[in-house]
């Protein structure tokens, strides 16, 4: 089986060549993504404080991960046996298909696609994520894992700085590793002109096609698959915008029915100022007189 191709993931040849370095890998690519640059320069700065100017240097360099690369780095933290479970597996296909065993190639197909969407669905929400791109990504990054040994000993690192994905192994290609085993060949007799060996051909020739009739077969289920959960979030999604429509309209009302209740206190206090001021004025009137009659008086 050729080897699967694996991009580079950028800071992999970082050497911790000191103390504070390692502290500042392991620290950063553990943290929360949103605080990752804040930190970055509060670790490269102790470094300078400690005179470690090579150590600050390295800190400062290291690169803010993606998002997706983020989340699979925290799932791999968490659980450090997330990529011996996805190379193991990975080891058992591989070799499955080598033999050529039909039966092992499809129940670890299935397994592969079970301990894919086990891991990608507790890796969102360990990481609190919704969103179908990062779930897509996550999983294609899983992938690449289980199909290339190398990259899962990345990938034990923790440290990814973006998703990775290897042709022929995303969530949507399950096509090399759904390899059925070949038909049962029907007994034929010989027959001049080498019917033997015509014979020996035949079944052959018609496993190799149900092979790739069962493996188109299986991409596409696994296509279709995909669809009905991508079909299920956009769902969730339609439920939850619907849902915060209908309590921003529910707080609208509330508002309004506040609005129209100050303004009828508004009303009745203006109702009862003129009211005052027309006693008032009436007051000043008679006091007014009195004081006239008063000073008529003296």
């Amino acid at each position: 089986m050729p080897r699967v191709w694996r991009a580079p993931l950028g800071h992999d040849d970082l050497v911790a060549d000191s103390d504070l370095l390692s502290q500042a890998v392991a620290e950063l690519y553990a943290t929360d993504l949103d605080s990752f640059t804040e930190r970055r320069g509060e670790l490269a700065a102790a470094a300078r404080a400690a005179g470690d100017r090579a150590a600050a240097k390295e800190i400062s360099g290291l690169r803010r991960p993606t998002r997706s690369a983020w989340v699979v780095n925290r799932l791999v933290r968490d659980d450090p046996s997330v990529p011996t479970r996805l190379g193991e597996l990975g080891d058992e296909l591989r070799a499955s298909e080598a033999s050529q065993d039909g039966a092992r190639i499809r129940e670890l197909s299935q397994a592969r696609r079970h301990l894919l969407d086990a891991l990608v669905r507790d890796a969102m929400v360990a990481t609190g994520q919704d969103s179908l791109a990062v779930r897509e990504e996550v999983s294609a990054t899983l992938a690449a894992a289980l199909a290339d040994q190398d990259f899962a000993a990345k990938l034990a690192e923790g440290r990814l700085l973006r998703a990775e994905q290897a042709p022929g192994f995303g969530p949507a290609d399950m096509t090399a590793w759904t390899v059925p085993a070949p038909p049962t060949p029907k007994p034929v007799g010989r027959s001049r002109g080498g019917g033997a060996r015509q014979a020996g051909k035949e079944p052959a020739k018609a496993g190799a096609a149900e092979a790739r009739a069962a493996a188109a077969a299986a991409a596409e289920a696994e296509r279709e698959d995909r669809r009905r959960e991508a079909i299920a979030n956009a769902e969730r999604a339609v439920s939850d915008a619907s849902q915060a429509a209908q309590a921003a309209a529910e707080r609208e009302q509330a508002d309004q029915d506040a609005v129209r209740q100050i303004e009828q206190q508004l009303t009745d206090a203006l109702q009862r100022l003129g009211e005052a001021r027309r006693l008032a004025s009436r007051a000043n009137s008679a006091l007014r007189a009195a004081r006239q009659a008063l000073s008529r008086l003296r």
